[in-house]
């Protein structure tokens, strides 16, 4: 089994889910990453659905190259008000 990059999972995703802004981050070994995905086509949608979109996106990749994905999904609104909090 080949690894995936980090490059490659943020394309999958950001091609995949409509103006997704992605960052993909290896944490251990070859196959465990933490991704950060905010994107507006997950607004109205539950977390589960959320990251299933994710999930689709990565494809093949999520049952033979990603072994743990430790990941956080947000719409842009809610990104916005995260991030404002951190810079207070």
């Amino acid at each position: 089994m080949l690894a995936v990059s980090e490059e490659t999972l943020r394309q999958l995703v950001e091609t995949h889910i409509p103006y997704a802004q992605a960052s993909v981050l290896l944490y251990a070994s070859d196959d465990h990453f933490e991704m950060r995905v905010v994107s507006p086509a997950f607004a109205g949608k539950s977390r589960i659905k959320q990251h299933r979109m994710v999930y689709a996106a990565l494809g093949e990749h999520m049952q033979d190259r990603v072994h743990a994905l430790a990941l956080k999904t947000y719409t842009p609104e809610s990104w916005k008000i995260l991030t404002s909090k951190d810079k207070t």
